[in-house]
Parts: C-alpha cells; structure tokens; sequence
C-alpha cells in the first residue's frame, strides 16, 4: 500500500510542478492540484503512523 501511495504521490507532485510553470499561484486549477498533493501526503503520514 505505501509503494501503491508513493506513486499516487509522485504523480501528483510531478502535475503540480507543470502546472506551476504555465499558470499564476492563485490560479484555481494549481490550487486544487496543491491541496490534492497535500491531502495525499497527510494520508500518507497517516498510514505510516498506523504502521509503528
């Protein structure tokens, strides 16, 4: 399951850095992108605290 959200992770991460190259920081479709990798990452601290 880590691996499977290690993926999801860097997918996110990779789209969000190119849409940070075309589009303003206040653009609505970076922001869901920021707080899609964002929900991501929590769940992912989440999981790997359920693990010890």
């Amino acid at each position: 399951m880590v691996n499977k959200m290690d993926l999801k992770i860097e997918e996110l991460r990779l789209e969000l850095n190119k849409l940070s190259l075309h589009k303003r920081l206040t653009d609505p479709e970076l922001i869901n992108a920021s707080q899609n990798l964002d929900r991501a990452l929590n769940d992912y601290q989440k999981l790997l605290k359920e693990k010890k």
